[in-house]
């Protein structure tokens, strides 16, 4: 008899599967920048207590990605040009710290969680599905914060990150060709490969100034 290998279920509190399911529809869009949000909305769509969604409300409330606006309840965000330049002009200082030291450290196993994000990457850019490339961008550079081995970085990373997602999904929308996605980022992991701390930073930084002023040129 075959064994099948089957995938463990993960048992989540109710709060969590909230959070997460709010913070990826807000992430890809699904739920539009601007949107109001309730708690008695949201508790009678998700069947869930009111005190439920107001967890996952507040802890998106502390990621940017919905604020509370007095009289009215929470509203999702909608990225300005000062946020997108925050954004991209603090993701630039970040990420080439992290990339200059993903290089400099260019460890088997770190590099090779490099390289296996960039080939999902460059599998999702074929395959053409929007909301996937943009997640499997945020991964690819995730993963250079993460080969970092720089503790205090990353939880600094973290407070923005969802941010970050909802940005890059905004920014790679104005890319006809996903190809060009793939050579955006190949060079970046070159020169970590590589072991060059100096081109590797100047790159990644590159790469977000660069698509940082696009996105704020269309808007």
């Amino acid at each position: 008899m075959t064994q099948v290998k089957l995938p463990k279920i993960q048992k989540m509190p109710a709060d969590a599967r909230a959070l997460s399911v709010l913070r990826s529809q807000i992430v890809d869009g699904s739920i539009a920048p601007g949107s109001r949000l309730t708690e008695i909305q949201l508790s009678e769509e998700m069947g869930l207590s009111r005190a439920t969604v107001r967890t996952a409300l507040h802890q998106l409330g502390k990621e940017g990605l919905v604020k509370l606006v007095p009289y009215t309840g929470w509203t999702v965000i909608e990225l300005t040009p000062t946020d997108i330049w925050e954004l991209y002009t603090l993701r630039g200082a970040v990420e080439r710290l992290a990339a200059q030291l993903a290089a400099t450290k260019s460890d088997e196993k770190s590099v090779a969680a490099i390289a296996a994000s960039f080939e999902t990457l460059r599998r999702e850019c074929e395959i053409g599905k929007p909301t996937s490339i943009a997640e499997a961008d945020f991964a690819f550079h995730k993963s250079i914060v993460n080969a970092a081995s720089h503790e205090r970085l990353v939880m600094q990373y973290e407070l923005i990150e969802q941010q970050i997602r909802v940005y890059i999904h905004s920014s790679d929308a104005l890319i006809s060709d996903p190809i060009e996605i793939v050579a955006q980022h190949e060079p970046i992991l070159r020169a970590i490969r590589d072991g060059n701390p100096s081109l590797a930073g100047e790159l990644s930084e590159r790469h977000n100034l660069v698509e940082g002023e696009k996105l704020t040129s269309s808007m």
